[in-house]
């Protein structure tokens, strides 16, 4: 019988992307990142909301804007409480949201730094196959072949080897393979080639969730 070790990556990127704005302290174009909160104006009935970000050189600020004079009656109740009480984790999936950035900086860096959390879906045993569904928390700026190799330690050039030889298949399918950019939703399926590379998958699953 095939075994098979199913197992869950939860994919947390650590640092949002950084647009580059002209900066009036620099004098120049300049990357500026988040500081986590928002900044909430109020004209009668009219809101106006902006997120602030904070040049990385010298400290000056950047209002980002989310809306601009929107009636409070069109802005749904959890958008609105999410505002008024800086709640991190709104402000961090707006802090990703790398398209809403492009319509106001022409340059943005983006990180591939990523905290990943395994969670194996039943029992570990001998490895003929490890089969991992990844949930990708916010757009992420890293390669999938990055990813497995850093998590598997199985080289990058060998995880190429396995995908020509069927031994290591993505779903879904793509042109660009694993050069692809980690996506919600994705799937690989891993089949190695001898006891070292069973180890290999093993030991991964030994490390990521050993208690600390």
């Amino acid at each position: 019988m095939c075994q098979i070790v199913r197992v869950q990556w939860t994919i947390v990127p650590l640092t949002p992307p950084r647009p580059w704005i002209a900066c009036s302290g620099c004098g120049g174009p300049r990357p500026f990142q988040s500081s986590g909160k928002v900044r909430l104006n109020a004209n009668g009935r009219r809101l106006d909301a902006w997120l602030i970000y904070r040049c990385s050189a010298c400290e000056k600020t950047w209002n980002r804007p989310i809306f601009e004079r929107r009636n409070v009656r069109d802005i749904d109740a959890a958008t609105l409480a999410a505002l008024q009480s800086n709640d991190p984790d709104w402000i961090e999936g707006l802090a990703f949201d790398v398209e809403g950035l492009r319509q106001r900086a022409q340059r943005i860096d983006e990180f591939g730094d990523v905290d990943v959390r395994w969670r194996v879906l039943g029992d570990v045993g001998p490895v003929d196959a490890m089969e991992i569904d990844m949930v990708v928390q916010q757009r992420a700026c890293l390669r999938l072949d990055r990813l497995l190799a850093a998590e598997l330690g199985i080289s990058r050039p060998r995880l190429w080897v396995l995908q020509t030889e069927a031994r290591l298949r993505v779903h879904p399918e793509r042109a660009d393979g694993l050069r692809r950019r980690i996506r919600d939703g994705m799937r690989a399926v891993i089949v190695p080639e001898g006891d070292a590379e069973r180890h290999a998958l093993l030991d991964a699953c030994a490390r990521r969730l050993a208690p600390d």
